[in-house]
């Protein structure tokens, strides 16, 4: 069995962190995004493939840096292919029936479950779906006896909309799906795939704990709340010396004597956060600096930022080096 993971798309609504960093690489609960979904994929897997677009060597060099349970081989696109064009790119090798996985979702699921629930039934595809009040971002599915899929309409109005079970991005697929795929161009799987293979039997798989996507900066912090709270962040508490109900994921060379800290906050390596500043529902990613009684609220702050004394920053985000205070702060 293996696993294969989309890691595709631009992160345009998490610019500017993403004009450096790959939107799967930016921590939550104090581990990147991809490795909480690297956490669902089961450790018999023989071998994890990453389809990689942009910033793929990027990826390559991380993964290579933070060891996983397995082998881990990455097959990078030349250019935007889609979900089904960077299937077909990176489909070489992969077993009958494969996982596949977005890399941009945060959830629980027994993966294993899922995989003999789809061996049981014997179509051609079991999807997890995940139950939302708004539709509109997703795929939508209709579903049957049995949770079969009757009907799957990508990103409906919502008066269109057949149910309110959408698209999780996980999903077991017999082999024989890649051969549906058209080669050299890009394919959207979930429009001009899916669709067709409707009548060879396709189930739902219901995710009935929590489940986002980390593709905005409010669903990015909204994600790390709920990996806190599923006890998959930080252990509580505050870093050393400093003041707070926490949780923080700290990690290594964060200085914060003195600072303060409310819920919900991931610290990368080597953030200093001076005496009397306040951080709180934050990432604050590597090498960032927080002056003297600044308040950051909210917000996503790249690598090696800095914000100087006094400054208050509320549901922003700022790339690297960016300098919030000085006389040039390029962020949103």
């Amino acid at each position: 069995m293996k696993a294969l993971v989309l890691i595709g798309g631009f992160g345009t609504r998490l610019r500017p962190i993403t004009y450096t960093v790959p939107k799967q690489l930016i921590p939550l609960a104090g581990r990147s995004m991809l490795y909480h979904v690297f956490d669902l994929i089961p450790k018999d897997v023989e071998e994890v493939v990453l389809a990689t677009g942009y910033k793929a060597e990027v990826v390559d060099a991380f993964v290579r840096q933070h060891p996983t349970p397995w082998p881990v081989r990455t097959v990078p696109e030349a250019e935007p292919l889609g979900t089904g064009g960077g299937m077909k790119n990176a489909s070489a090798g992969l077993s009958d029936p494969f996982y596949l996985l977005n890399s941009d979702v945060v959830t629980t699921v027994d993966l294993s479950a899922m995989l003999a629930l789809h061996q049981h039934r014997g179509g051609i595809g079991t999807m997890a779906l995940a139950e939302v009040e708004d539709t509109r971002p997703y795929g939508v599915a209709a579903l049957g006896p049995d949770d079969r899929i009757d009907a799957f309409v990508e990103k409906p109005e919502p008066k269109d909309a057949p149910s309110h079970w959408i698209n999780a991005g996980l999903a077991v697929w017999a082999g024989s799906v890649l051969d549906r795929i058209p080669s050299g161009r890009p394919v959207s799987f979930e429009r001009e795939v899916v669709p067709g293979l409707l009548p060879e039997r396709l189930y739902a798989f219901r995710l009935r704990k929590y489940w986002d996507d980390a593709g905005t900066p409010e669903r990015l912090l909204r994600s790390q709340q709920l990996l806190f709270d599923d006890g998959r962040g930080g252990r509580g508490g505050v870093p050393a010396g400093a003041f707070g109900s926490g949780p923080v994921a700290v990690a290594r060379g964060v200085r914060a004597e003195g600072a303060s800290f409310g819920k919900y906050v991931t610290l990368g390596e080597d953030v200093t956060v001076e005496p009397g500043a306040h951080i709180e529902n934050s990432i604050l990613m590597a090498g960032t600096h927080v002056e003297k009684e600044a308040v950051v609220l909210g917000s996503l702050l790249g690598p090696k930022v800095l914000v100087r004394a006094g400054q208050r920053v509320v549901g922003q985000v700022f790339g690297e080096g960016a300098e919030v205070g000085g006389p040039t702060t390029p962020g949103r």
